[in-house]
């Protein structure tokens, strides 16, 4: 029996623990389409819009039928003084003790300016909801690729830590046995073992930057930041699939901008806000029916068939007009123009604002294919610069100064190299939001 039990507990253990971490593998693109879904951010954004599917109707809600039921009870602890022949017997009641009157009233607004402009205003709502939603989704995207080029970028540099180590301690290696049969200086091992030094500190950092970076990349797709999630794609071939010149020609259209969108919602409310405030100097106009029952007893009989109701039924019609408010609708709608004009104001900046944006991103864009194509020549030339010198090194014609300079600048156009390509996927995901323009890689 215990032994079944251990192994019951550990079963579930086990599946809870494999549950827990599902290791996953996506593409960039497989992941952007997993963070829109699962994204904790981009969840309530689209709860938001629900939220403003609901407000709108509630105030569409307001304008239709209203129906209320009611129904009041009384007992007279202390009798009335009215002569009233509630029974009907010939006998004279000071008052009822007791009385029930269960009524159903009937509301409809039939004019109300403020509610026109309350249907206008949910619409426009709804619409701020939807674009802050695009807005949330495109970020997520952004957010996205840099996380992801971020692993690469950090697994890339693991990679090439970890080589250019094993070549060092080799070369370090062949330095000693070289030194201690007196053909070379100990300067030329201390500077090798100064170089090593500096790169297996490097590989640590990088290491835990590693480790950092997936953590990030997990949040950004929305689940448990200590997930395993395996990458498909590669950084070069991320790269090469984000060169595309054709996006330089697309046309700078502010009005696409998920920003410039925003910035006119702002405005069309603050428009609404003056017509509100405009509508409450005209007059409203509502009607009801009321139908209600009213029974009177000297004891609770108000479920014996025997009880006595008597009927009652109203129809009205109530109209309201302002007439004087000693200037506060006046002021109400001055303020609400002043900030129409606020809103007008911020737009025009919006706008101006994001051709400056459209024009910085296309140049920083094509800047970091330009750049990207340098990095390679100059990667290309550093390798067999640092061949040459390490040549020169092992043949003794070369000091051991040089060849550490010249292993330097590799591993600085190593890494220069990696952030260009890295730099290439970024700003083309920048250019793509500010244009609104997302292209699936």
């Amino acid at each position: 029996m215990k032994k079944t039990l251990t192994l019951l507990i550990g079963f579930i253990i086990f599946q809870v623990g494999f549950s827990q971490d599902q290791p996953i593998s996506l593409s960039l693109q497989e992941a952007i389409d997993y963070a829109l879904e699962n994204n904790r951010t981009a969840i309530n954004a689209s709860r938001d819009i629900e939220a403003a599917k609901q407000q709108k109707w509630e105030t569409t809600a307001t304008g239709l039928p209203q129906i209320d039921a009611s129904i009041s009870y009384t007992n007279n602890i202390k009798q009335q003084f009215d002569a009233i022949d509630f029974d009907q017997d010939g006998v004279v009641d000071f008052g009822a003790k007791q009385s029930m009157n269960p009524s159903v009233t009937l509301n409809q607004l039939l004019f109300d300016g403020s509610y026109i402009v309350g249907l206008q205003s949910a619409k426009v709502f709804l619409e701020i909801s939807e674009n802050a939603k695009t807005k949330t989704d495109l970020e997520v995207r952004k957010a996205v690729i840099n996380a992801y080029g971020n692993v690469l970028l950090a697994n890339e540099s693991v990679e090439i830590l970890r080589r250019n180590v094993s070549v060092l301690e080799k070369n370090l290696f062949e330095t000693e046995k070289i030194f201690e049969n007196g053909l070379e200086e100990e300067e030329s091992v201390e500077q090798l073992q100064i170089t090593l030094s500096g790169l297996k500190s490097n590989l640590n950092k990088t290491e835990r930057l590693q480790n950092i970076a997936l953590q990030m990349l997990n949040i950004n797709l929305g689940i448990d930041v200590y997930n395993t999630t395996i990458l498909t794609d590669t950084l070069e071939s991320l790269t090469d699939n984000n060169i595309n010149l054709e996006i330089l020609a697309l046309e700078n259209n502010v009005e696409n901008n998920i920003d410039y969108k925003i910035a006119n919602n702002d405005k069309v409310s603050k428009e609404l806000l003056v017509k509100l405030e405009q509508s409450k100097a005209l007059p409203t106009l509502s009607a009801y029916l009321n139908g209600a029952y009213v029974g009177n007893s000297d004891e609770f009989t108000y479920f014996d068939k025997e009880q006595r109701w008597i009927g009652t039924s109203a129809f009205g019609v109530t109209l309201s007009i302002p007439i004087f408010s000693s200037g506060m609708r006046n002021a109400s709608t001055q303020r609400a123009k002043i900030n129409l004009e606020k809103a007008e104001t911020d737009l025009t900046e919006t706008e101006q604002r994001i051709k400056l944006e459209i024009a910085s991103a296309k140049s920083d864009y094509q800047f970091a294919i330009e750049d990207y194509d340098n990095k390679r020549q100059n990667l290309s030339l550093a390798e067999r610069i640092e061949t040459k010198n390490q040549t020169k090194f092992f043949e003794g014609i070369g000091s051991s100064f040089e060849l550490r300079q010249a292993q330097t600048q590799l591993y600085s156009a190593q890494q220069e190299l990696l952030q260009a390509m890295l730099d290439v996927i970024n700003s083309k995901a920048t250019l793509e939001t500010v244009l609104n323009t997302p292209i699936n890689n």
